[in-house]
């Protein structure tokens, strides 16, 4: 079966999804273990993604392609993980925030984080500081990922920072932060709790700060 996991793994890389789906469907129908499929193959394959795409040979292009076949065959995977009580690396709620409609990075951002095992809550665009706040009470999320693509809706991450205050709920959560303008320091000014320039790297700060 090493080679049915390594099928998994290549297709991925090239973002080849009737590859991906057949081969995650040869692995469930083999009785193979859903956490070894996801984690030594999925999980693996997506890490890889990401370091190539931080040395430079991936561009966002190869990134959603291969994030999209990883999707793929998650969608057949997941059924089988919930049965075998596979625990998730942590549940995000993701989002852009209020008056912002870019969708593309907070797309990536959320693959990335699922193809390492993170179960996101995708609260889409124009997001409120309240649907955070709502996400953080009623459905327990550990994250909240926030994306702004203009310095003019930039202010409402802070809002959503002080609503999560306001609402008794700032403790139980790391808040994560990016998009174009955003950087470490405005993070900082903000009190989130860690920003992110890229979807690849959001991956490694979610880890960091789950540790």
């Amino acid at each position: 079966m090493e080679e049915v996991l390594q099928n998994i793994y290549n297709g991925i890389l090239d973002g080849n999804r009737d590859m991906v789906r057949t081969n995650v469907q040869k692995a469930i129908d083999a009785k193979m273990s859903p956490a070894v499929i996801l984690n030594d193959a999925m999980v693996a394959s997506m890490a890889e993604v990401g370091k190539r795409f931080e040395e430079g040979e991936y561009y966002v292009p190869e990134m959603l392609i291969a994030a999209r076949a990883m999707k793929e065959g998650l969608a057949l995977l997941k059924p089988h993980l919930k049965e075998a009580k596979v625990a998730s690396a942590g549940k995000v709620a993701a989002g852009t925030v209020r008056g912002d409609l870019h969708d593309i990075g907070k797309n990536l951002v959320c693959m990335m984080l699922e193809g390492a095992g993170y179960e996101i809550l995708d609260l889409g665009t124009d997001v409120t500081p309240e649907k955070f706040v709502e996400a953080v009470r009623d459905s327990h999320v550990d994250f909240i990922a926030m994306s702004a693509l203009l310095t003019t809706t930039m202010p409402n991450m802070q809002q959503t920072v002080d609503a999560l205050k306001a609402a008794g709920v700032r403790e139980k959560v790391k808040v994560m932060i990016g998009g174009a303008p955003v950087t470490e320091s405005y993070a900082r000014q903000i009190g989130a709790d860690g920003y992110a320039p890229d979807a690849s790297r959001a991956v490694a700060l979610a880890k960091s700060l789950k540790a």
